[in-house]
This record gives C-alpha cells, structure tokens and sequence, in this order.
C-alpha cells in the first residue's frame, strides 16, 4: 500500500472500532424502538453510547442528537434555528471559509430571503472580531463558525465569539467535525448552543455523526417522521454506528495529547525537508502559525498546479488533496484560499497533508522528499 496523507477528508476505521460494531449488525441488530428484547438490547447500547459520547464532551445526553454525519448536523443547526427563531427575517452570520456543508445551507437560506452575512478572514484564515460585532443587529438569530478550518487548519476563537454571541442573545452553532478528537471540548464551559460532529473523521464509521443542541434552545427538527431522539430527528437509529462512534471518540480522548506531539512532529518534519530540499522561498505555508491544528498541513508551491502534484503523488502511492472542491474531473480555486486573499500563484498550487493513526516519521520523511523531487521536475 502507499502513503495515506489525506485524514482530513477521511481516516481508515480503526480496527478496535470494527470489533465494538459487530455485535450490533450479528448479534444485536433489533430496532431500538422496539420494546421486544431484541430491540431493548439495542436502545441499551444506545443509550449507553450517548451516556459515554455526553460525559467525554461535557454535556447531558439529553443535549445530543445522533445524525448521518456532520453535513446533516450543520444543515440541522442552520436551518432548525431559523425556522424556529425568524424564518425569513432572521439574520445568520457565517463566515466565508466554511466548509461547504455550512455555506450552501447558508446561500440557500439567502435565497429563500434571509439576510446572510459572509464574514471575511486575514490571509491567515482568522476572522476579526471587530468585523464579527459590527455585522450583528437586532434581527441577528445565528452566528456559525467552525472551529478548525479543514483546508488550512486555523483555529478560530470560539470562546470569545461564544461570549459575543450569550451578551447579544444570539444561538451560536460552532462546525466542530475538525476539532474532535484534537482539540479538547467541553461543553460544560464553551459557550456554544449548538456544535457538529463527525465518527469518519476520527478513525469511526461513516455515516453517522452527532450534534449538541442545548435544550435551553429550540429547534425545529428537519427530519419527520418519527419519535427518535426525542422527536427532534426521525429515522431508526444507527446502533452500530453510534456505538462505533462512540468508541472512536474514547480512543482519541484517551490519546489526544501523544496524537498532537506526534502530528506535530510530522508537520515540523515534512516542513524541514521543503525547506533543505525547496528553499525558503520554493514553497508557502498556508494558515495561521499560532493557532493551527497540527494535523492539517496546507502548502503551495508557486510554479507548480495543484492538479498536477495531485497527480504525480498519487503516482508515487501518495494520497493527498487539495482541500478545494472537484467538478467534472477538475479542481475549482479553493473558496478558503481565495478568501484569505493570497497570490493567484499560491492558490493555484495548493496541496493539502493531513495527518493521523498508521502514519510513521518515516512515511513522512518519504512524502516530502517525493514530493520535492516532483515540484522541481514540474519547475524544470
């Protein structure tokens, strides 16, 4: 096999989360709302599971709702909160560099004839506060902003906009499909009213994913048809996923801090060969240097397309991306880059390394001289 460098779009599933999940597609596989003993085996896993997903991201499980993946949690967030708040007078802020399971329930909600406003960002991908509380007005029912960028891995300051959003009495939904499992989470503290999550992401299956949405705030559920998760989702629950996910999540907050140091290390390592092998100025480092997280790894090499290093790794068995979206077979500009208003020759070029479980320093230090190695053939 090559060298995974793409954890960021997905992560194999770890083989302690498989074995947690077989019972409950064999041995246990009952509706959980069926009150036979086939079914109350499956509503105790269940319920167990969000007892342990609740407790290791400070909430109560009556807070959490079990969804399909974080694409459903975002567009549950945005679109319960304004149906339940203002329908089309209400006014959302987000930001520009929102991952597109964000922005296109966001343009979608323009359409129908909310006011949305689209936050701009530095040329790190940090938005200003300043910008944030002079977008704010008294028909505001909704500030989104996720927690790490998923192309570039910039952190936002989600406690002191959660704090903007409590003084103004605005809900404040927070994309956290990139920081869980990284990034520590507690609920009990942020000032956050709703946040996403995602299992595949974090080593757990695809296809399921959770939401935090705090009962002191209503919202109007998306999914009918059905009482699941207290009437706010509809649809026979994913036991086995939820069970897989909740496995993930204690794998990663037993091992969050040694996942950091060593993601860490791999960044810093790939990032000294470009610079003995490139030269400081033959690649650019894109995202905040302060406050990323570690295992997202965004550079450009001006000189160079993005397509065609996709291309050359995935010859060498290097699987990386660009973090932007593909459309008949060939990459847009990234909108995240592009937001953060770099050089057209900076986004152009722009590969995405994302690191995680089953990477070595060695497969690192292999990546990064491949991938100089093809830079400077495409220069030449």
């Amino acid at each position: 096999m090559g060298i995974y460098l793409d954890h960021a779009a997905t992560t194999p599933l770890h083989p302690e989360v498989l074995e947690a999940m077989m019972p409950y597609y064999t041995d246990y596989f009952g509706n959980p709302s069926s009150i036979h003993s086939y079914g109350r085996a499956a509503k105790t896993a269940l319920d167990r599971s969000r007892s342990a997903f609740s407790a290791a991201i400070g909430c109560s499980p009556a807070d959490l709702l079990f969804t399909s993946g974080g694409t459903e949690s975002n567009n549950t967030a945005l679109y319960g909160v304004v149906e339940t708040f203002g329908g089309k007078r209400a006014h959302v802020i987000t930001t520009q560099i929102e991952h597109h399971a964000v922005l296109h329930p966001a343009e979608r909600l323009a359409r129908m004839g909310c006011d949305v406003t689209f936050l701009p960002v530095d040329m790190t991908g940090l938005i200003r506060m300043e910008d944030l509380e002079e977008a704010i007005r008294p028909e505001t029912v909704l500030i989104s902003v996720m927690y790490v960028n998923n192309e570039v891995g910039t952190i936002q300051p989600i406690e002191e906009i959660g704090r903007l959003a409590r003084s103004r009495g605005i809900a404040f939904h927070v994309d956290a499909v990139q920081a869980l499992g990284k990034l520590p989470i507690d609920l009990s503290v942020l000032p956050v009213d709703l946040m996403s999550f995602s299992a595949h992401k974090i080593n757990g299956p695809k296809g399921i994913g959770a939401l935090f949405a705090s009962r002191k705030l209503q919202l109007a559920p998306q999914v009918l048809g059905g009482s699941q998760e207290r009437k706010k989702r509809a649809g026979t629950e994913n036991v086995a996923g939820v069970v897989g996910f909740t496995k993930s999540l204690e794998i990663y907050n037993n091992n969050y801090k040694e996942y950091n140091i060593q993601t860490s290390e791999y960044r810093q390592h790939m990032e000294r060969i470009f610079l003995e092998e490139l030269g400081p100025d033959g690649f650019v480092v894109n995202g905040n240097p302060d406050v990323s997280a570690p295992h997202i790894f965004n550079v450009s090499f001006p000189g160079s397309h993005t397509e065609t290093l996709l291309m050359n790794l995935d010859l060498e068995g290097i699987a990386a991306a660009s973090g932007s979206a593909c459309s008949s077979g060939s990459l847009e500009l990234s909108h995240v880059l592009r937001a953060m208003d770099l050089p057209e020759s900076v986004c152009k070029s722009a590969v995405r390394f994302s690191f995680g479980f089953g990477n070595s320093i060695d497969q690192i230090e292999t990546a990064a001289r491949k991938t100089a190695t093809i830079v400077k053939r495409i220069r030449r």
